[in-house]
């Protein structure tokens, strides 16, 4: 039950749940997960762009003078240039403002129109963008795009955990990231053949993003709304009926009961964000203000953006930079396969505490070879610029089958529905608000870290996987409403969230009983005037 209806080592009805994996569940979370396209297709895009001379000479002609003129005590500071930077970090400050009026739509009128609104923004960013003729038409087009990720990354990652059943809810939602991922490798495939459109390749790129756009609002107009969406908003009958339809069951009867729990309690609060940040609701705030934040600094981002313009940066030329940039993007595509086929079997834990350990070595041997082999007057060879590639395809697949998935799936599992669209919000503002910090600072620390900037994120990956470790419990195949029994038998988080909870709208008071008996067998609820016990 949601929201903390169910004390610490009480049972559950999960096993009451009924249903098996439809075929209509699963084309309408690979519907809702195309959403990821428009921000992996930016994410990958912005990079190719900004390593090719016509565009730099068309908004940036000081950065295109300064690349060329370079020597080479100067290598890691071609690029760095705030204006240029701002062209990209643009999307993400306006991704994480519209990311809390997206909480408000998303709670009040549904996921589906959400990701319809996120769609159509980014369409018009992308006509913006290729139609640009000056910087601040440029810019205006970028915060059109971030306006429909900050929507886009709201919704999807929601809409996937409410619809999937729970011992699948980890693979169908990682399909979001698996669209990220392809939409970051068909941007370098995009760059690299436009790249040799002289002067106007760097157009169709930008354009290009009106495909990803147009699918994820063609194909919004086609998905059902959320079961829990429904009830919450008052249709009893149509969340049920659509229950029915994707657990291929009218047996649903234990599953649709406690989403009415939810809804109930959900309605009675009517300040989320205030309610969010009550002791009891502490373990959820901290991992999705964490999680994202941790996401943004192991350093991906900074890859992802920069791929073609790091590789030009270390040494490669300008095709093989591109290329070695596609070869990365499709390492990325690839890896999240292990995540889709583990997540429900082996757990969220021990993918993130074992890719942390893969992240932390590859950085760490770049950084060494970096700082040995490049710089000043030392030029690196080409089978070590091909070793960089290497080690930095095997930095990739560690993200893609750990951070990348887990850093969008976990926030979206671990809420009650009365904040589930507060707490879904938090995460996607703190993921666009570093992902804005990052993108902006990234070519100066760059030219001022040199080789240390992989320490510098190897640094950090120590320091998520010891927090991954320590705080985060085990939710793989827990029902998304009963999410509240995984922090009251954590071994930190069970000491600081009540044991039993009672509801009186945007207040729940908070008990812990003296006796083991009673908590391990009651649930008590605030109903009407007086309290309600119900035998689990």
């Amino acid at each position: 039950m949601a929201g903390g209806g169910i004390v610490e080592g009480g049972g559950t009805r999960a096993h009451l749940y009924e249903g098996r994996t439809t075929s209509f569940v699963v084309i309408a979370c690979i519907v809702a997960a195309s959403g990821g396209l428009i921000f992996g297709y930016d994410i990958g895009i912005s990079g190719g762009v900004t390593s090719m001379d016509d565009f730099l000479v068309k908004f940036f002609p000081v950065v295109e003078r300064h690349k060329n003129q370079s020597t080479k005590d100067q290598d890691y500071c071609k690029y760095d240039n705030q204006k240029l930077t701002a062209f990209t970090s643009s999307l993400y400050l306006a991704g994480l403002v519209a990311s809390f009026g997206a909480s408000g739509v998303t709670r009040r009128f549904g996921r589906r129109p959400s990701i319809l609104f996120g769609g159509f923004s980014f369409l018009i960013g992308a006509a913006l963008n290729a139609a640009a003729v000056n910087l601040p038409m440029l810019i205006l087009g970028r915060i059109m795009l971030g306006v429909g990720i900050g929507f886009g990354n709201q919704a999807v990652p929601l809409y996937l955990s409410e619809m999937a059943p729970a011992k699948l809810r980890g693979g169908l939602n990682i399909m979001f990231q698996f669209a990220i991922n392809i939409g970051i490798l068909a941007a370098n495939l995009i760059n690299y053949g436009t790249a040799k459109i002289k002067p106007w390749g760097w157009r169709l790129s930008l354009g290009l993003a009106a495909v990803p756009a147009a699918l994820m609002f063609v194909g919004g107009l086609f998905l059902p709304e959320t079961s829990n969406s429904l009830i919450e908003r008052g249709h009893l009958e149509k969340g049920r009926a659509l229950l029915v339809k994707v657990r291929g069951t009218t047996n649903v009867d234990a599953e649709f009961e406690d989403m009415v729990d939810a809804s109930k309690k959900a309605n009675e609060v009517k300040h989320p964000f205030r309610n969010i940040l009550k002791k009891r609701n502490r373990p959820q705030l901290v991992m999705a203000t964490f999680i994202p934040f941790f996401q943004q600094l192991t350093g991906i981002n900074a890859i992802m953006f920069y791929a073609p313009v790091l590789f030009k940066t270390i040494g490669f030329g300008g095709d093989a930079s591109l290329y070695s940039a596609v070869i990365t993007g499709a390492v990325n595509a690839l890896a999240i396969f292990v995540s889709i086929f583990a997540v429900d079997r082996l757990g969220r834990r021990i993918l993130f505490l074992q890719a942390g350990v893969q992240m932390f070595i590859s950085q760490m041997v770049i950084g060494i070879i970096l700082g040995e082999k490049f710089g000043g007057s030392k030029q690196m060879s080409k089978d070590f610029g091909v070793f960089v590639v290497i080690v930095i395809c095997i930095y990739v697949a560690g993200f893609a089958w750990s951070w990348g998935p887990l850093g969008w799936l976990v926030p979206s599992e671990i809420f009650p529905l009365e904040t589930r669209s507060a707490g879904q919000s938090i995460t996607v503002s703190v993921n666009l608000f570093f992902t804005f910090v990052i993108a902006q600072s990234f070519l100066a620390m760059l030219c001022h870290f040199k080789y240390g900037i992989f320490l510098f994120f190897a640094g950090w990956v120590v320091v998520m996987s010891i927090f991954v470790y320590l705080f985060l419990p085990e939710t793989k195949s827990v029902p998304i409403e009963e999410m509240i029994n995984v922090w009251r038998k954590h071994w930190f988080w069970k000491q600081i969230i009540p044991a039993i909870d009672l509801y009186n709208g945007d207040e729940k008071l908070d008990w812990h009983f003296q006796s083991k008996d009673y908590a391990e067998n009651q649930t008590v609820q605030l109903s009407g005037s007086g309290f309600n016990k119900e035998h689990m």
